[in-house]
Order: structure tokens, then sequence, then C-alpha cells
């Protein structure tokens, strides 16, 4: 069973009188432990797939199933569960809270899980030592690089194991050193058996990825498998 599954998905918005299909009948499989990139230019509909694809958002039509659950019809406070279990973020701004520190950044989404506090600082801890950050768990944001924020967020985007790591233009706010340190650690995450999916427009991030699938005008242009 595939972990990801989209059949015919479209996404319409409709601006004034008129409707703008982002997405025209997507139809993707990604198995557990693949490393996808979307690929695409601006205005493709790879932000919308990734919207979807993280339960950010639902399709006009269509059907998504995540971990053979059918995502498609859920209401807000099933999508908010799936996407605090499911999945793991990592934005291109990084997202963290400027007066926490980072290891309370990392605990936050085990408070939304309801997880204890001893259990929550152990985890959170352990998931920082994985990124390489166990002598800034008391660092705040301001405190910390680019790339030391940007482990932050993957740390925090790990801690609750999710089913997909999903990443969004991930070295977008990097010099290209610390964006090369940050894809060699997705490629140590996918090593040890995190599914990840890679949202960008630059081919040498893309080109990390064992998998590429090119979006153009809402549409699967090309899905591309990087021979090993």
């Amino acid at each position: 069973m595939a972990l990801i599954e989209t059949v015919d998905l479209w996404k319409t918005y409709v601006m004034g009188s008129e409707p703008i299909h982002a997405l025209r009948g997507v139809s993707i499989q990604i198995d557990r432990g693949e490393y996808v990139a979307i690929m695409g230019p601006s205005g493709s509909g790879k932000s919308t797939l990734m919207n979807l694809i993280g339960c950010l958002d639902t399709p006009s039509r269509g059907s998504y199933l995540l971990n053979g659950k059918q995502v498609s019809q859920m209401n807000d406070n099933d999508l908010a569960r799936i996407r605090n279990e499911e999945i793991g973020f990592v934005f291109q701004t990084f997202n963290l809270l400027p007066r926490a520190t980072a290891l309370h950044n990392v605990e936050l989404p085990m408070v939304y899980a309801g997880v204890g506090a001893k259990d929550r600082t152990a985890r959170a801890r352990q998931a920082l030592e994985r990124v390489e950050l166990g002598d800034r768990l008391l660092h705040r944001p301001n405190e910390l690089s680019g790339g030391q924020r940007q482990r932050v967020a993957i740390a925090r985007a790990l801690v609750n194991a999710p089913s997909i790591l999903l990443a969004d233009e991930p070295t977008g706010n990097l010099d290209s050193k610390t964006g090369l340190e940050i894809m060699g650690l997705f490629d140590r995450l996918h090593a040890s058996g995190n599914t990840i999916v890679l949202v960008t427009h630059e081919s040498e991030v893309a080109a990390y990825a064992h998998r590429t699938i090119y979006i153009r005008d809402g549409q699967v242009e090309n899905d591309v498998r990087r021979a090993a």
C-alpha cells in the first residue's frame, strides 16, 4: 500500500467570476521510505499540491489517501490531528517561536499531542541530538545561525515520528554552504528510514532526491526516478 496516493486531484479557486484550476487531475503514488522532490516553476501548482499532501488544504475533487486513510473528506479537527501525527513540516522561514529555547520549540508538537512534560523533554533532547544540536538546547532562535535554526525546525518536524517529512524550499533562506549541510542532513534522515517529500524550484536541491515529480500547469508533466 502506498503511503501517499492521490487520484484525479483537482484544486480550483474562484477569483472574481473566473475559476482558476491550480491542480488539474493529479494522480501520484509515493511509497514509504521514498525520497521525492516535487519541482515546477512558479505558478505550476507545486505549492498547492504540497498543501494538499500536508493536509493544510482540501481538494475541490478527487481523492487523497495518506497511510490508508481517506483524508480528502476529513473535517478541520481530523485534519489537524493527522497533521500533528503523520506529517513533519519544514518551512523555508523556520517558523520558530522567537522567545522560546530550541528545546521548547521542539517540544511544541508534543504539547498538542498530549505528551507528558518529562517524556516531552527527553524526546525533544533526542531529536536535537539527531540534528547535531545537542549543545544548543537552551539557545533562542536569535542566538542561532540560519542553519542551526533550520536544524531546530527539522528536529521539531521529527519529534512525533511522522510518516512523512514534508519540506518546502528548506534551503531557500540559507547560504549555499549551509544549504549543502542541511541537504546532507536530509540524506542521513532518509538513510535512517524517513520518507521525505521536498518541494523546490532548484534543480540542485531536487538532485538529492531519488525521484523527481515535475508539475506544470497543474498537471504531472514528468516523473523521473534516479538510477540507484
